[in-house]
């Protein structure tokens, strides 16, 4: 628990940097992650006919159905991001197996804000971290953003689109989750978080920091841009001061200049610093510094953000392979895919920093995120946890509609220590061609004209030694699985570094020790891989005895859903992981600590030692060490002793006797190390075992816990599958429940769950101001049930924009000229006919007229919340004398001509009506309708 509350330590502190307003007050960034309303499924729309209708569809604000401002949503389900709603969904045979056997489809979100009138001027950005697969947003019925990938993030600058004070402003996403990208799980949904930022109209751009170090010789610099953008009416001058402090928080360095941008145009400011004698970020002490860049006018600040980065100088050479500040350093990676247990890919960020905590704990260096771009967070935490990266982009495609997702990537991250290679593809069919080759050309291109520093790679599985082929214009070769061809590849081409960007391919299921392909099981043992791929120890081998490989990324690090190789449905997740879905250690994870880890003695026994029925048989038992002998000890009595092969490890065959297994490490006959396994009794106890002891009260962070079964004696059961229920109490609700095994077809979002072979996972998170504690209740039948307390921290809550209440407010207004005579209330305008009378939005003053009369008119939606009969039409002011009219009836008047507001009762009806205005003016005064025309809800 120590470790693991050090690491929360730590994560609370990213949670805290990265979302609250760096810098003054000038600068807002808002968590958009609260409030939405969410439909799955599509809303058909009606057939575009006439000219009312085409006329009014090409016009800007006026969306068709939920993109629209005034669409009923009133009856849509309330959802908080990052969400998935795939995850939610049932397994069904005839869906993609790549994905998973889950229906996907279509759905909509929309979310209500308000703005205060102080915001006016300010440049306001809307920001979507991700959303799976394709996406279109809408702010206040205008299309503001399309988007062709469930990956990347991307900045929209909604400035011009909306309103402010008691106006309410509408976001709208539509996602076709129909679309694939890949052959894995991808979910489903704005799966990542969503933000409002808020800055002076002269402000430093979204990712416009570049501060990088470089050596040069023995002297560090850093080199930094700074760019400045203008959403304002003419141009303005302002200074940008940088300052750089070292891990301890110390300046260390400081710059200014001047930079002059145009309006509505950017601007760039250089400086380069020096910093003497640094702390160098590496694997094991990754040491960041902050870079601060502040714009000020005068006195006044206009916008300060900081970003941190790392000293550390990178190498890859073609004989020796990858060196970390001039140290060789073999690069013990895996390849991961984003989804988790019970969440889907709406990863919670702290449920990521478990995750890749329990990576580093086997060994792990290095992560290459595959094939596509992580969340911020999640490099964050790489960053700080010291993790190196292999940044991948997703689409293969130097086109106007991909290209811009891949500088997106380069831009974000190329500041961060822990990023060492960019990788521009993952295994194309066109990779060993001429198209191939040149649409390579390109994208490296445009790596290196974001950034010089690191190497840019791609992963390739074949065309290696094509005539033309994307490996000549890489930096560094990546080869996937092709071991025969790692000496060939070095012989061809001598000069060029190279690495295992892909291997092994290992099955196993956690906690089987037979393979069954009947029922779909697969041994723990690490005998068994695909044929492309090697064992976790052979694919190790292969790697570490060829010193010009620079390192490998073994596939995977974590299971995933979807690809569920070897087999079909009824699997439906993948038995490649090191750890299984819910980031819980298969065997795997023993023997890569054993492979991997040289400053502790490692030892495990396997398999566990409960065979009832098998008494005198012969048992298979492995060793994972990586200790030089191991002994072998039943019931306190040697039963073998062996030398250990560094990478085959050790093998016994053991008669079964209960009792307890140990393994004793060895080294000059000394014992180094122990492990051991006993045989249990039937459960008796459930176990719950909170990943920390507390969590933070503020709508996001969530705790993983560990949901095992003991014996009478308190001795593990691990053979244990029966079925936990759980229930919560205080300030924290399940998000959801995982269990390890690729062939359970159980609700992920259920209150229970079967324990897979002695284990379970629970997640819990603490709701948005919560504060108090999280209970957390596990039942079984037949056991004694338990409980754990998780402390809520409280003052953690991140600034967020606050949800608005959906309004009724009546727009398209359509103005008649004015009139001497009353006019019909019931006149209708021909279809075609966009001239005769005006198009506004209130207010809507009018001169002194001649002519006495107007009319005005509106649509009016009422949302099924507000058609109960009770609801109210109302003009905030209206000066004149008015009739109004709703369908052809007569609702109300106003007698007076004076400024007023009117209130007219609303019956319930049709969900569309047409509203009529008749305005009689007096001379010589103006007239109209001066404020908005709300539906108000009535007193219930």
């Amino acid at each position: 628990m120590k470790q693991s509350t050090r690491w929360y330590g730590v994560f609370i502190a990213l949670l805290v940097a990265f979302a609250a307003p760096a810098g003054a007050a000038s600068r807002e960034r808002l968590s958009l992650d609260e409030g939405w309303r969410f439909l799955q499924g599509d809303v058909p729309l009606p057939e575009i006919k006439g000219h009312g209708a085409s006329y009014a569809n090409a016009k800007a604000g006026e969306a068709q159905g939920p993109a629209n401002t005034d669409y009923d949503d009133s009856q849509w389900r309330r959802v908080k991001l990052p969400h998935d709603w795939a995850v939610e969904g049932p397994f069904q045979a005839e869906q993609d197996r790549g994905q998973g056997y889950r229906p996907r489809g279509i759905g909509w979100y929309r979310r209500y804000f308000t703005l205060p009138n102080s915001d006016i001027g300010r440049h306001i950005e809307l920001q979507f971290d991700a959303i799976a697969t394709h996406s279109t947003v809408w702010i206040n019925g205008i299309v503001v953003n399309r988007n062709w990938s469930g990956y990347n993030g991307r900045y929209i600058d909604i400035t011009p689109y909306l309103r402010y004070g008691e106006e309410v402003n509408t976001i709208a996403v539509r996602v076709d989750a129909q679309v694939m990208e890949g052959w894995w799980y991808e979910g489903a949904g704005i799966y990542r978080h969503a933000w409002l930022v808020k800055r002076d109209a002269v402000h430093i751009a979204t990712d416009g920091i570049h501060a990088n170090p470089v050596l040069k010789g023995r002297r560090w610099t850093l080199p930094v841009e700074v760019e400045v953008e203008s959403s304002a009416e003419a141009a303005r001058s302002a200074q940008l001061d940088v300052t750089v402090f070292d891990p301890a928080g110390a300046v260390v360095a400081k710059g200014s200049t001047r930079v002059r941008v145009g309006a509505l145009d950017k601007a760039t400011g250089r400086m380069e610093l020096a910093v003497r004698n640094p702390r160098l970020w590496s694997v094991d002490k990754p040491e960041l510094y902050r870079v601060r860049a502040t714009l000020r006018e005068a006195a006044k600040e206009l916008d300060s953000t900081e970003i941190h980065t790392g000293f550390r100088s990178i190498r890859f050479d073609a004989n020796t392979g990858f060196y970390l500040n001039d140290k060789p350093t073999k690069l013990q990676g895996v390849a991961i895919h984003q989804d988790h247990a019970g969440v889907g890919v709406a990863v919670p960020d702290s449920i990521w920093e478990f995750r890749l905590r329990q990576l580093k704990a086997m060994g792990v260096n290095a992560i290459r995120f595959a094939h596509n771009a992580p969340a911020a967070e999640v490099l964050d935490l790489c960053d700080r946890l010291g993790l190196l990266v292999m940044d991948e982009n997703r689409n293969f495609n130097p086109s106007t509609d991909y290209l811009p997702q891949m500088q997106w990537l380069v831009r974000r991250d190329r500041n961060r220590p822990s990023v060492i290679l960019w990788s521009i593809f993952n295994e194309e069919t066109l990779q060993g061609t001429r198209i191939g080759y040149e649409i390579a050309r390109r994208m490296v291109a445009a790596v290196k004209a974001l950034d010089t520093t690191r190497p840019v790679t791609a992963a390739m599985h074949g065309g290696l030694f094509a005539e033309m082929n994307a490996a000549q214009v890489l930096d560094v070769a990546g080869i996937n699985y092709q071991v025969w061809e790692y000496d060939h590849f070095h012989k061809e081409f001598p000069n060029k570094p190279v690495f295992s960007s892909e291997d092994t391919s290992a099955l196993m299921s956690r906690g089987e020790y037979t393979t069954d392909p009947d029922k779909h099981l697969i041994a723990s043992y690490d005998d068994d891989a695909v044929n492309w791929g090697q064992t976790q120890r052979n694919s190790w081998k292969l790697i570490n005895e060829r010193p010009f490989l620079a390192g490998g990324f073994a596939w995977t690090g974590l299971d995933y859903r979807g690809e569920p190789t070897p087999h079909n449905w009824p699997s439906v997740s993948s038995f490649f992981g090191i750890l299984d879905l819910c980031a819980l250690p298969k065997n795997a994870f023993y023997f890569r600590q054993a492979l991997w880890l040289k400053d502790r003695t490692i030892v495990k026994v396997l398999p566990h030692w409960n065979w009832p029925g098998r008494e005198g048989q012969d048992i298979k038992v492995r060793v994972a060490t990586n200790a030089p002998r191991v002994r072998l000890l039943l019931n306190g009595k040697a039963i073998g002793e062996k030398d250990v092969d560094p990478y085959e490890m050790a093998t016994f065959q053991v008669p079964y006797t209960p009792g307890k297994l140990e393994a004793v490490a060895l080294r000059d006959g000394a014992e180094i190390g122990r492990d051991g396994v006993e045989t249990s009794g039937v459960p008796a106890r459930l176990v719950l075992t909170p990943d920390r002891a507390a969590l933070a009260g503020n709508g996001q962070d969530a705790v993983p816990v560990t949901v095992s079964a003991v014996d009478a004696q308190n001795r593990p059961v691990p053979t244990a599958n029966l079925l936990v229920r759980f229930e919560t109490a205080g300030a924290g609700d399940i998000i959801g429940v995982g269990n390890g095994d690729p062939n359970s077809h159980e609700s992920e979002k259920a209150p229970e769950r079967k324990l897979y072979n002695g284990l379970a996972q629970v997640i819990v998170q603490g709701r948005r101001d919560g504060q108090g504690e999280l209970k957390l209740r596990a039942t079984a039948d037949g056991l004694q049930s338990t409980e754990t307390v998780l402390a809520l921290q409280t003052g953690s809550a991140i600034p967020a924009v606050p949800e608005a209440k959906a309004v009724v407010k009546l727009g398209s207004w359509r103005i008649s000229p004015p009139q001497a005579e009353r006019p019909d209330p019931n006149r209708m305008l021909a279809d075609n006919d966009m001239n005769s009378w005006g198009w506004g939005e209130p207010p809507l003053k009018q001169a002194p007229e001649a002519l006495r009369w107007r009319s005005y008119r509106a649509p009016i939606h009422l949302r099924t919340d507000l058609n109960d009969g009770r609801a109210h039409l109302v003009f905030r002011e209206i000066v004149g004398k008015a009739e109004v009219w709703v369908d052809g009836v007569k609702l109300g008047m106003k007698t007076t001509p004076e400024p007023g507001a009117l209130s007219l009762p609303l019956g319930k009806g049709a969900a569309w009506r047409t509203m009529t205005l008749l305005l009689e003016s007096q001379p010589d005064l103006a007239s109209g309708v001066i404020g908005p025309v709300l539906v108000e809800p009535g007193a219930p």
